[in-house]
């Protein structure tokens, strides 16, 4: 099983695609990076990458992808456990002498798509659309998203034991 992690990083991509052949592994998959069968200079296009693929004599490929990394916001309103609310002349003096409340928190969410072809019959086998929230490690989300393919690879018949 071939690992590509299409990134324009190419420390990201390298250490990426060997987390990948290292998850696969862990699961019974034989899989080499794409990086150490395809030199850089050919790998971004088909025409020029399909043949150090096909001489791999792969199954597959499975494709890692980051979609987008955005940032969200989101606001989180003050509660009314003080003592203060229970009436109207008791929140009064506290309400105008106090103008803060709520506060905000800050998210970055990285979508990544998952796409695993079959090399022989030059078609996708499966697909999926991955969010993680404030990612921290990429060999964790590798792994996440590794274990759901995983599954697929074994139902596919695509696992080496």
């Amino acid at each position: 099983m071939g690992a590509v992690v299409i990134s324009d990083d190419e420390s990201l991509r390298v250490s990426s695609e060997e987390a990948l052949v290292r998850e696969l592994a862990a699961r019974g998959v034989e899989g080499v990076a794409a990086y150490r069968i395809v030199p850089k200079e050919v790998l971004r296009k088909a025409e020029t990458a399909r043949p150090f693929f096909e001489r791999a004599a792969l199954e597959g490929v499975i494709v890692l992808r980051p979609v987008s990394v955005n940032q969200e916001q989101t606001y989180t309103p003050a509660t009314w456990a003080n003592p203060y609310y229970s009436s109207l002349w008791g929140y009064y003096g506290y309400g105008w002498g106090s103008a803060s409340g709520g506060y905000v928190t800050n998210t970055t969410v990285l979508t990544v798509e998952t796409l695993i072809f079959s090399i022989a019959k030059d078609r996708l086998i499966w697909a999926g659309v991955s969010e993680t929230e404030d990612p921290k490690n990429v060999q964790r989300v590798v792994a996440d998203l590794v274990k759901s393919a995983a599954k697929e690879l074994k139902k596919q018949g695509l696992t080496v034991k």
